[in-house]
Formats: structure tokens, sequence, C-alpha cells
């Protein structure tokens, strides 16, 4: 799956990209239909130390889910937010899923 990241208030490193795509690229074993992905990573300008933004968007036919998690690292709110995306999908191909 191809996922675009963009990072904004900073550039992000190679093993934060690498890291992202592989936690990304586990989500087509729930569900096999995903067009496309959209990550968003922002630092926000705040003196709270939570305060990284993992924002991913992605899209499947006919709909999209969106996950914001603000955490202390990136690493941290991909794992939370992925999670979150792992039910969704599955509770959406289960909905599709023919009953008999």
């Amino acid at each position: 799956m191809k996922v675009n990241t963009q990072s904004v208030n900073f550039t992000a490193d190679s093993t934060l990209i690498d890291f992202i795509q592989r936690r990304m690229d586990k989500l087509d074993m729930f569900y096999d239909k995903i067009i496309q992905s959209d990550v968003y990573l922002k630092v926000e300008n705040t003196s709270n130390k939570v305060n990284k933004v993992f924002e991913v968007k992605v899209s499947v036919p006919g709909d999209s889910f969106i996950v914001k998690k603000q955490c202390k690292t990136f690493e941290e709110g991909a794992d939370i937010a992925i999670a979150s995306l792992e039910r969704q999908l599955k509770k959406r191909k289960e909905k599709l899923r023919p009953h008999s």
C-alpha cells in the first residue's frame, strides 16, 4: 500500500517514515480494499511534552476513516492510531460480509 506522509513544522527522518510504512502495511491483512492512505505528522509549539500529533486518513470504497492521536512520540501515536484503524476496518468488513 502506498502511504503519503507529510510532516508539518519539521523534517521527518527516513527511519520514522519506514516505521510508519511497515505499520500501515499491516492494515492490508484486515481489509484488502484500501485505496489510499495519508499520514500527517505535526509538532505543536507548546510547552507540553505531549506535542506530537499523528493523523491518518485511510480511504476505502465508499468511505474514509480518519484517526488523530496526540502523544509524546510519533511512534507511540502511530501504534495507537493504527490499532484504532484495525478495529474500524474489521468492523466494516464484518458489516459488508453477507450473513449466512
